[in-house]
């Protein structure tokens, strides 16, 4: 082939530190437009964003030129400071870990109808019931240090 060419979806999920519900309702759109433009400007495609009051979800088509981990850390490390300037001053933080899933082209859709529906998802199950699910669906056992908690 001439040119590069690849197709990368990633789920990725991330919390609040300690699981606390800090993402207030009145700003998480902007916090979404502010993590969707942070990935549009390392030139990824955003497919879906959405989560809770503490943690977000995102549909990533991923550019081959960077990994997920460096996008991850400059998306927590961007906000976190952003939120802190604008709602926190400087109490807010991110969890150290997080999740990342990648699924075919074939399965986009499904995935970003699932992150479009996280809060009518979440009257239904905890957190860490759907972390469990996702894991079980991937064949990734759900052990406890995977469930993103405690702080690191």
């Amino acid at each position: 082939m001439a040119n590069t060419f690849t197709q990368i979806y990633m789920h990725i999920i991330f919390a609040v530190n300690k699981r606390e519900a800090m993402i207030g309702e009145v700003w998480r759109d902007e916090l979404y437009h502010y993590l969707a433009a942070i990935c549009q400007h390392r030139n990824h495609f955003v497919y879906a964003i959405n989560g809770t009051a503490d943690h977000v979800h995102l549909l990533v088509g991923m550019h081959p030129s960077e990994s997920v981990a460096s996008l991850v850390k400059e998306m927590k490390g961007q906000s976190s400071r952003w939120i802190n300037q604008k709602f926190y001053k400087g109490t807010f933080s991110w969890q150290g870990g997080y999740g990342a899933f990648s699924y075919s082209r074939s399965m986009v859709a499904a995935v970003k109808g699932y992150i479009d529906n996280q809060c009518e998802h979440h009257l239904k199950k905890t957190f860490e019931e759907e972390l469990a699910e996702i894991f079980q669906k991937a064949g990734i056992e759900a052990r406890p240090e995977y469930i993103m908690h405690g702080v690191e």
